[in-house]
């Protein structure tokens, strides 16, 4: 059982500070809610390749990145030679009219995704999935959208179900409830959100038919939680299904998309999906997100000049035929400048192998120290992004979560922000290109360091 002790395994002196002036003007002290854990978050100050520096000059291996957006690390100089660059030839942040970066990433990213036609740009992954929703509405007429227990895409409304449910409100295994874990939402959009069972396609295709009528949607992470693969024979099957029943299918590839292969889940799964929400490495660490996907659907969005809601006098009846889409940032030139220069630096020979090799040695290196401790401990993920997992059962849902021991992870993760790793307790690990051997070794040795310490902590409560 997790105690005081524990929580309070390391200690940051200007991070508490920091913390308690935070809350006094920003509601709960973060800005984001996955930005807070427990005891209190650490506050950082500088960042340097795969290293974070906290206000008390304490160095960190970060293998959070960002939640996966740095896959080039913290401050790259290619990064900061090409925002420099940006900045000096073009004389200004943002133009706030077309530019021809917009096409130059548009392409890049139509050729590497199989299921991209056309691409809009938006300011964020949540965004994005917005707009894939609304362009599924439009496309079929129909309200409904399924999501499947334990995915998240973005903190929408209607899509804030069943991340997280608790064994109590989960319900039936192959007929999971919706279970809305945030405050706010009105119920008609409740109402309109249908929960699926992943990786289990008889349960889900039942679901399916029965709501066939008013579906427009199936969202879901090819990949749940950037670290459970979906089984080959349900995505196909799954898009089987969605094609029969005049369902868009939407892929949403924020944490997979160029992490898992420079395509995406998409090319390694092979499957076209209708529609695919793309962000965080996109980026450079800068904030972006797109859609991508058919033409005839993506085409639903094109803007006309007698149908524009902005113009007085403009013709509402093709304003209302129109999937409004806007945003003052959307296509910002310095976010499509760097992500440019970041997919060049991906496409670079060997990058991607290495990246992967890399991270396949430390989740093997890791694997092979618990055991040596005859601890059940496991990897699970695909590409530069894994999970560490403590049971040797198999995992191919959140369900399946629930066997693992979720205590000892929380231990071990706390023990180790005090050995100079960073990660947010139970979040998976995103690895960079510029992650070194040092820098493994040196993970390895600091989870070895952190089950010791618990073991030794456990052997003198039962002495």
């Amino acid at each position: 059982m997790l105690t005081t002790e524990t929580l309070t395994s390391y200690h940051k002196q200007s991070s508490i500070k920091l913390f308690q002036a935070a809350k006094k003007v920003i509601p709960g002290g973060v800005t984001a809610n996955i930005k807070n854990f427990a005891p209190y978050p650490i506050f950082m100050k500088q960042a340097h390749g795969s290293k974070l520096i906290d206000e008390d000059n304490e160095s960190y291996i970060d293998y959070s990145l960002c939640y996966g957006a740095l896959i080039t690390g913290h401050g790259h100089k290619r990064i900061i030679n090409k925002a420099q660059e940006y900045l000096t030839h073009s004389g200004t942040m943002i133009f706030g009219t077309p530019h021809a970066l917009e096409i130059e990433l548009a392409k890049r990213i139509i050729t590497l995704y199989n299921g991209i036609e056309q691409v809009r740009f938006t300011n964020s992954g949540t965004e994005a999935v917005i707009l894939a929703m609304r362009l599924a509405v439009a496309h079929t007429n129909k309200n409904k959208i399924a999501k499947f227990e334990g995915h998240y895409h973005g903190g929408i409304n209607n899509m804030l179900a069943s991340i997280n449910p608790s064994k109590d409100n989960a319900g039936d295994e192959e007929r999971p409830n919706a279970v809305f874990e945030s405050n706010g939402i009105p119920e008609d959009e409740r109402e309109n959100t249908i929960v699926l069972p992943f990786n289990n396609l008889n349960a889900t295709e039942t679901i399916l038919r029965e709501n066939a009528d008013d579906l427009a949607a199936v969202i879901l992470e090819p990949i749940q939680g950037g670290f459970i693969p979906a089984q080959t024979e349900f995505l196909h099957g799954l898009k089987k299904l969605t094609d029969e029943l005049n369902i868009v299918l939407i892929f949403d590839e924020v944490k997979t998309g160029f992490r898992v292969a420079l395509g995406g889940a998409q090319s390694i799964y092979n499957i076209k999906p209708d529609l695919t929400t793309l962000g965080k490495v996109l980026g450079g660490g800068l904030p972006v997100g797109a859609v991508g996907g058919r033409k005839d659907i993506m085409m639903l969005s094109a803007a006309s000049q007698d149908g524009d809601v902005f113009s007085v006098g403009s013709k509402s009846e093709k304003t209302a035929g129109t999937v409004f889409h806007s945003g003052t940032y959307n296509g910002h030139p310095l976010v499509m400048a760097i992500g440019l220069e970041t997919l060049d630096m991906l496409e670079e020979h060997t990058q991607m192998a290495s990246l992967f090799s890399q991270t396949m040695h430390l989740r093997k290196s890791l694997e092979k120290m618990y055991a040596s401790y005859n601890i059940k401990m496991q990897t699970i993920g695909m590409g530069s992004i894994f999970n560490i997992v403590f049971t040797d059962q198999p995992i191919h849902s959140y369900r399946d979560m629930w066997k693992a021991d979720i205590e000892l992870r929380q231990e071990i993760d706390r023990e180790l922000l005090s050995l100079g790793i960073y990660l947010k307790p139970l979040n998976r690990y995103s690895m960079s290109t510029v992650h070194s051997l040092a820098d493994i070794k040196f993970t390895v040795k600091a989870h070895e360091q952190a089950l010791n310490k618990i073991l030794n902590k456990h052997n003198k409560k039962q002495s």
